[in-house]
């Protein structure tokens, strides 16, 4: 499958957007495309810490993660990549276009220096974690969040 990976552009947004709320574990906390999804937007746009991935393929959004780049003191100062909200639209799960995309951000978190590439899934995404682990990730460390609003 000929995919390639761009820096997302506004007009792709609301495509983004749905391909993240396209599964009830996270349609909830995603919501519909709305102004708050633009502003969140504009602030990794102007992150050179934060890149917004997209996949494309013949002209067409077909995947998205989010990239950031955590400076660190731990590990001796090292850079670490922290991979996020990664989906592909439903018509082409299970194809091969998630190993590219995972390749793809590894190989970007090591030109910029990351020592280490991390992600977190939800607990009940067994499907994923079974992906992470074909592809080497380790599940090493337990997560933990606090909902503040």
């Amino acid at each position: 499958m000929s995919i390639s990976f761009r820096t997302a552009r506004l007009e792709d947004l609301p495509a983004v957007v749905a391909m993240i709320a396209d599964d009830s574990i996270a349609a909830a906390r995603t919501g519909a495309y709305g102004p708050e999804h633009r502003a969140a937007f504009e602030a990794i746009a102007a992150d050179p810490n934060n890149e917004l991935v997209v996949a494309e393929r013949d002209g067409e959004v077909v995947g998205t993660m989010q990239l950031t780049y955590i400076p660190g003191i731990s590990r001796r100062g090292a850079l670490r990549l922290q991979i996020e909200a990664v989906r592909i639209t439903a018509a082409l799960r299970g194809r091969g276009l998630g190993r590219q995309m995972i390749e793809w951000a590894v190989e970007r978190g090591r030109e910029r220096g990351c020592a280490m590439v991390q992600l977190t899934t939800d607990k009940r995404r067994e499907d994923a974690h079974r992906f992470y682990d074909s592809l080497g990730f380790a599940a090493s460390h337990e997560g933990y969040k606090l909902i503040l609003g």
